[in-house]
């Protein structure tokens, strides 16, 4: 699933594929539901190849997501009541207690937060499992 949902830079909110060419993708935002164009120059990302710093190994953002979804019993995080970057971190830190507090920024939390609710509001419930899922497909 994550692997359809797309970041790009310099715009807002997050995109699912609708359809791609050789020089083009056209994506459909996930609040408004409009659709446009995304040439091959612009940096897009997929959700499904992002991954956060831990102590350990890198920790894939579908994992994440799910741990996230979980701690919310399935709802929204309410950002204006961890605006701060100390709440944040706490926040963050009892989703995902072994985070690299020093390669992961407040600002990566709080996109990271952000991408969640838009998720969740767009239906969007099961993260990382959906993507094993898919990959055992493409092999």
């Amino acid at each position: 699933m994550l692997r359809e949902i797309l970041s790009i830079t310099g715009k807002p909110g997050l995109y699912r594929i609708i359809s791609h060419s050789a020089n083009r993708i056209i994506v459909e935002d996930l609040v408004s539901k409009k659709r446009s164009p995304v040439s091959a120059r612009d940096k897009v990302v997929s959700l499904g190849d992002i991954a956060m710093y831990t102590d350990g190994d890198d920790k894939p953002l579908g994992e994440i997501l799910d741990l996230l979804f979980a701690s919310q019993q399935g709802g929204q995080v309410d950002l204006k009541s961890i605006a701060d970057n100390s709440a944040l971190s706490e926040a963050f830190a009892r989703i995902l207690p072994n985070y690299d507090r020093d390669r992961v920024y407040p600002t990566d939390i709080k996109k990271l937060f952000t991408w969640y609710n838009i998720l969740v509001n767009a239906g969007i419930s099961e993260f990382a499992r959906k993507d094993k899922d898919e990959q055992e497909k493409e092999e």
